[in-house]
């Protein structure tokens, strides 16, 4: 079987209809395009039931948000009360946080490497807090002015 990209398919497709409606066996279409017959065989019955709209390229559908856009501004309004109202140690909203938070509040599981997607929905963009030396004193922690003097 031969391989192509994923923008060769929808020539395929309509190459397969034309043969089909000049006379053509299914078995024959897979063995001259080199698809499977299964393959054939779907996209001439996706031919039959819609017509040329079938064998138009469209980008695959993933499956539908499970939060509605009114769950998501409230899902919003409460990250925006702070993780330390939501039983959190610190400020600091981590992925399994909010979807713990979502679990909580909807019933609903994220995955949480899906989680910034539903963030992203939501218009929250990810940020990292400045990091800190374990170890300063408060004299080390002052912003110094101008150049550093050596001592």
């Amino acid at each position: 079987m031969a391989t192509y990209k994923p923008s060769d398919y929808e020539l395929l497709r309509r190459r397969c209809a034309e043969l089909k409606e000049a006379g053509w066996k299914q078995t024959k279409i897979a063995q001259a395009l080199g698809l499977t017959e299964g393959w054939v065989s779907r996209t001439l019955k996706k031919y039959r039931q819609n017509g040329q709209a079938a064998l138009a390229w469209h980008k695959p559908a993933g499956p539908a948000c499970r939060l509605t856009n009114e769950q998501i501004t409230q899902l919003v309004e409460e990250l925006n009360k702070g993780a330390e109202h939501h039983g959190f140690p610190g400020y600091i909203w981590t992925r399994p946080r909010v979807n713990e938070v979502i679990k909580r509040l909807f019933g609903v599981s994220y995955d949480p490497s899906q989680v910034g997607r539903l963030l992203k929905k939501a218009e929250w963009s990810r940020q990292k807090p400045q990091p800190k030396a374990r170890h300063r004193t408060a004299e080390a922690a002052e912003p110094t002015k101008g150049p550093a003097m050596a001592r």
